[in-house]
């Protein structure tokens, strides 16, 4: 009966121990809404919710490695599984300060363009069937010099939650699979019922998004809105790249969500 016993302990302290905590600003103690929290490259990750607490459940396997924080105008932080198992932790984020950038002024013409996907067609659809906090999904924007983004346009099939409440996420394309975030403040869609259309249009004009070449646009589901679903109209041409959870490992599917962009591109 020990023996058992003593197998029974073990394996229980393997599956699993819940880490919670607290994201705050390092110099004010300001909490931090809806921080992307994960194991780099594997599908363990949450988000912290709006009072910036934070609760996962990680296997004692992965002990040693490292949990990291990341959020919209703060620098990323790594810290080590075995760290956060004494309880309730507190995880300090160093602010962004951003410098304004010269202007340089060229010669250069622009046209208005739409890219990415931009069927309403409901004959393939695609898009969040889970709750997974972190989970996120988007289409590559082909740019082939300079784009000035003044909109996001996203086309629903389906939509059953009582609201809706994600983050908008624009990324530079670094490598295969490999993206970083440029936006200086986070940008949510929070729509009561009533209020979600086929089409929603999120307008970037104040945000004044400049890229250059390919860029990455996603929905990103941070916060726990019950049972639901919220399906993309979609097409059979294009990817959707996406990752499951906060710090994941990016992979593509074979249909491509309706997500488009209005913008000024360069000729």
């Amino acid at each position: 009966r020990l023996l058992v016993l003593f197998f029974l302990l073990n394996f229980n302290l393997a599956i699993g121990q819940v880490i919670s905590g607290v994201v705050v600003n390092d110099k004010n103690g300001e909490i931090i809404e809806y921080t992307n929290i994960g194991i780099v490259g594997k599908d363990i990750g949450t988000v912290s919710d709006f009072q910036g607490k934070f609760s996962i459940d990680i296997n004692s396997q992965f002990n040693n490695d490292s949990l990291l924080f990341s959020s919209i105008g703060y620098f990323p932080k790594h810290v080590k599984v075995s760290e956060l198992r004494r309880g309730n932790v507190k995880v300090n984020l160093q602010e962004k300060v951003y410098e304004i950038k010269p202007v340089v002024v060229k010669p250069r013409i622009f046209k208005p363009k739409t890219l990415g996907i931009s069927t309403r067609s409901k004959m393939a659809s695609a898009g969040f069937e889970n709750n997974l906090l972190g989970y996120e999904m988007g289409i590559i924007m082909k740019v082939k010099k300079t784009a000035k983004v003044k909109s996001v346009n996203l086309n629903f099939s389906v939509c059953s939650y009582d609201s809706l409440f994600y983050r908008l996420n624009i990324y530079k394309v670094i490598g295969p699979l490999a993206f970083e975030n440029v936006l200086e403040s986070p940008i949510y869609l929070s729509l009561a019922k009533n209020d979600v259309k086929e089409t929603v249009r999120i307008d970037l004009e104040k945000y004044n998004v400049v890229m250059e070449g390919d860029f990455l646009v996603t929905i990103e589901h941070v916060k726990n809105l019950g049972d639901g679903r919220l399906y993309f109209c979609a097409g059979l041409k294009e990817r959707t790249y996406y990752r499951k959870t906060s710090q994941g490992e990016w992979k593509t599917a074979p249909i491509g969500i309706s997500i488009s962009v209005d913008a000024d591109v360069e000729k």
